[in-house]
């Protein structure tokens, strides 16, 4: 078996109040030849037919797997519509290309489904920077406060949550909780936590965490990107820092950001989220523009350059081995599980008492109700 290089990953890990810099590892993925690459992608789509399975990907992952979900049936999308679309498929087995809360959220969401992902070491920041115990912890250390956690979690953090929100919803759960008189304890994005706070005015006590790829954006840099394409309408995921959400022209969701780029008369857009989402934006907007949003700069860091390592680790070549060899299967433990399904199915409910329509699609075109929907990052 080949040995992939192995690359060191910072992360934040808040601690006591404050936050030190921890370190993990992400795989980088060979890059195969365009023969191979031809090879690859014709056995995953007789590989799926033959194990009765379906191909869900989220924006962020290579272009070729994203490609190949629509192809072959599956779906792109956030994390969530990931889940639900495979909740709600007939194929008894789901490939997640993504990370692995994703794979954890799709398994809460169809616990009688065979859950596999291309690798089972791909985690995220936000996740690795928010461990359950020193969750629970925290959360026992302020009984007073209504629990809500971001998506991009584990499934035991979910379990402990009261609601569990997405980046497009959150804001609305959060300020139907402070017109109750609820005070939050929120977890685990420091930034969407703060955005949420400023735009309800909710008393939120806030986990410290931040996702590596957003937390890197730089205002600075941006503003001078700004002033080099001035009609360039400037797209952000509220996990970014501050001073670049307030230089946007629109704040949202993956899919409210493509749904921005498709309807809006501009032609340029700067996207200060994962650099993967502009396959799927080029392909929705032919003929526009997009621009990566800098970390470059005085201040640059350049942990991800806008592409989270761990997505990265999803590729042709392990989605065709997981395929062959039905590996890589996740678990959740069905107590944890069951915990954790009632707090996403309390935002889901909520959706559906705002009329929130959402039907899943490969065809862009027949998704605008979910861009309006509750797509997480």
């Amino acid at each position: 078996m080949q040995t992939l290089p192995i690359k060191s990953v910072e992360y934040e890990h808040p601690q006591d109040g404050g936050s030190c810099t921890a370190r993990a590892w992400a795989r980088t993925p060979a890059t195969p030849t365009p023969a191979e690459r031809t090879e690859l992608r014709e056995r995953i789509k007789r590989l799926l037919k033959e194990r009765e399975a379906v191909l869900v990907a989220h924006y962020y992952v290579d272009a070729d797997l994203q490609d190949l979900a629509e192809e072959t049936g599956g779906c792109v999308s956030d994390s969530l519509e990931m889940a639900r679309f495979g909740r709600d498929h007939a194929a008894k087995t789901l490939v997640v290309a993504g990370v692995r809360f994703m794979g954890e959220t799709a398994k809460i969401l169809s616990p009688e489904k065979r859950i596999l992902m291309p690798d089972l070491d791909a985690t995220c920041s936000l996740d690795l920077g928010c461990p359950a115990d020193e969750f629970t912890a925290f959360c026992d250390a302020h009984p007073d406060r209504t629990v809500v956690v971001y998506a991009n979690t584990s499934a035991a953090v979910k379990a402990r949550a009261d609601w569990m929100v997405t980046s497009s919803i959150g804001l609305d759960i959060v300020a139907h909780l402070h017109a109750q008189g609820k005070k939050i304890l929120w977890a685990p994005d420091k930034h969407l936590g703060s955005y949420i706070q400023k735009q309800t005015g909710a008393d939120m006590l806030l986990w410290q965490g931040s996702c590596l790829v957003h937390d890197e954006f730089k205002g600075i840099e941006l503003d001078l990107l700004k002033a080099e394409y001035p009609n360039a309408k400037v797209l952000v995921h509220p996990e970014s820092p501050a001073n670049v959400v307030a230089l946007a022209d629109v704040v949202g969701s993956t899919s409210q950001m493509i749904q921005a780029a498709v309807e809006s008369e501009a032609d340029t857009f700067i996207v200060a989220t994962d650099n993967g989402i502009l396959h799927k934006m080029r392909a929705a907007a032919p003929g526009k523009t997009f621009i990566e949003a800098p970390t470059a700069g005085n201040s640059a860091t350049c942990k991800s350059c806008a592409h989270c390592p761990w997505m990265a680790m999803n590729g042709l070549q392990n989605l065709a081995d997981v395929l062959e060899n039905m590996g890589n299967e996740i678990h959740v433990d069905p107590a944890v599980g069951q915990a954790a399904v009632k707090s996403i199915n309390r935002m889901l409910d909520f959706a559906a008492a705002k009329k929130a329509k959402v039907q899943p699609s490969a065809d862009l075109a027949k998704e605008a109700a979910l861009f309006s929907g509750v797509g997480p990052a």
